[in-house]
């Protein structure tokens, strides 16, 4: 039988039993303790799977700042937006201007369609009138150069009279003595010589009809280009009198030839 001297330092140790005391015992007081053992290196956590993604993934990364660059681009828009809405709502002397030079910028206009325009937009007038007074002042609107330039293009291209041009610039807000001045270039043998150039390219659209009403449905045409009915009619009558003229001559010379021939 073993008894517990028989056991030595090593055999308590591996048995779990005083090996602690009996190494101290060993040892000594003048012995070294011995080195700690270093402790063993761990290895970090491994990284989830959607955090392994986004590194390994470009296209996702890119797509997550590019989703926050154009969040970001957005709400400085909107901020951009803002503050000039409210510059605005401060000085609407300033959005007044704004408004005046987007219009004109793609064609002139007279001072009453500038004025109508800013009224729509809830300008206040005292605002309005000073800056459209200012603009007349630069040379931005000028009425008179309007209402000459509008004569001379609608008599030529669309062959208006006088009274027809009269009433447009006047639906424009085009003051009356700036009116007359304006339809006073056109000469009254101009005048007819464009109803006569109406008539002329409608004569044909009315052949084979009666007289009485291609008389009717010419002079009418002319009416609503603003000549007055007795240059109308005078107009018309004249040109059916030349191509019946036109016409008789047509015949006497074809009956002709056929005498000649016989």
């Amino acid at each position: 039988m073993i008894s517990d001297s028989d056991w030595g330092p090593r055999d308590w140790c591996a048995n779990g039993i005083g090996g602690e005391e009996q190494q101290e015992n060993l040892a000594g007081p003048d012995s070294v303790p011995a080195p700690e053992p270093a402790p063993f290196a761990t290895e970090p956590p491994p990284a989830s799977a959607s955090v392994t993604r986004a590194r390994t993934d470009g296209r996702g990364g890119r797509s997550g700042r590019g989703e926050r660059g154009g969040r970001k681009r957005r709400e400085r828009r909107e901020d951009d937006e803002g503050n000039e809405s409210r510059a605005e709502v401060a000085d609407p002397a300033a959005r007044a201007r704004d408004i005046c030079l987007r219009l004109l910028t793609g064609s002139a206009r007279t001072r009453r369609q500038l004025a109508d325009a800013l009224r729509r937009k809830e300008i206040p007038d005292e605002v309005a009138e000073e800056v459209l007074d200012r603009l007349e002042q630069v040379g931005l609107i000028d009425d008179a150069a309007y209402a000459e330039a509008w004569v001379e293009q609608r008599q030529r291209h669309r062959g208006l009279a006088r009274r027809a041009l009269a009433n447009e610039l006047r639906a424009k807000g085009v003051a009356g003595d700036v009116v007359q001045r304006a339809v006073a270039q056109v000469e009254p043998e101009d005048e007819e010589a464009a109803a006569r150039r109406l008539v002329e390219r409608k004569l044909r659209s009315t052949a084979g009809l009666d007289r009485q009403v291609r008389l009717r449905r010419l002079a009418g045409m002319l009416a609503r280009r603003g000549y007055p009915e007795g240059l109308a009619l005078r107009v018309v009558r004249s040109a059916l009198d030349e191509e019946e003229s036109y016409d008789a001559e047509l015949l006497d010379e074809e009956s002709f030839d056929l005498d000649s021939t016989d």
